[in-house]
């Protein structure tokens, strides 16, 4: 079966042909619960999320801030596994009809086995992973069987990365490029920052495919910041820290479509 890279591709494009950026949402599966985590992303694609990023729990995260490391705690103590993940993907796509990536560090990828997960993720309807420590001259064989399984490969670039070693990753990824707006860690911030722009601009020198910007974006007004520069926007800590701080898993889920509804009107006031 095939992965959902071309829905991934089309509703970037839908995106761009009505002159805003896309609504990217990130949240860990099995948080608070797998059940509940599912609720989770359905509300957020409610609210007007154009695509999901689900979060592969990891115990030592490289690139997720204090914030998603919390969450990830959560879902790891409470027994969430690969299988928990790959559900959330198909039940949260199978609901909406939207495109669903799964972000993931290498190890559980490769611990899994390259050709069981990408076979996997894509019977579940994923449109892809994205991979921000897999190196992209390791990422061969990970490539191969997610073309090989119709999956996009998504590769982070940051405001450090050299104008060369831009276009080798750009030309190895496909969907989009993710783009960290700052250097350091996932969460909130009263700014995205000034290099975010510029590295939107150095990354679409060596590329076509839509540049997403990620790292600090809470709010609507940095929604329409970003929005004004980017292909996308891609809002996971604010989500996250929502749902922690709810009184109760209905209060949570309101808040975090209340919120995709807002960031939803930001991306689209880019005049």
């Amino acid at each position: 079966m095939s992965g959902n890279l071309t829905l991934l591709d089309d509703t970037l494009a839908r995106a761009k042909a009505e002159d805003r950026a896309a609504l990217i949402a990130y949240l860990p599966a099995g948080f608070p619960t797998v059940d509940g985590g599912i609720e989770a992303v359905k509300a957020v694609f409610e609210g007007g999320a154009d695509i999901v990023e689900v979060g592969l729990p990891h115990s030592d995260p490289v690139l997720d801030g204090p914030v998603i490391q919390t969450a990830d705690d959560i879902a790891l103590k409470g027994g969430v596994r690969i299988a928990d993940v790959l559900r959330t993907v198909r039940e949260a796509h199978a609901a909406t009809g939207k495109p669903v990536l799964v972000m993931t560090y290498w190890n559980p990828v490769d611990r899994y086995g390259v050709e069981r997960f990408t076979a996997e993720l894509a019977e579940a309807g994923g449109a892809g992973c994205i991979l921000p420590d897999l190196p992209v001259q390791e990422a061969g064989l990970w490539r191969e069987h997610a073309e090989k399984h119709g999956l996009g490969t998504v590769f982070v670039v940051a405001p450090s990365s050299r104008d060369e070693r831009l276009a080798t990753i750009t030309a190895a990824g496909s969907g989009f490029v993710y783009a960290a707006s700052l250097m350091g860690v996932t969460g909130t911030r009263a700014s995205v920052g000034a290099s975010a722009e510029n590295l939107v601009g150095r990354t679409r020198a060596t590329t076509d495919l839509p540049v997403c910007v990620g790292l600090g974006v809470s709010n609507a007004a940095q929604a329409k910041e970003v929005a004004a520069f980017a292909d996308g926007v891609i809002v996971g800590s604010a989500f996250v820290k929502l749902m922690l701080d709810a009184s109760d898993h209905a209060a949570g889920l309101t808040a975090v479509r209340e919120l995709a509804a807002e960031l939803a009107e930001g991306v689209r006031r880019t005049s």
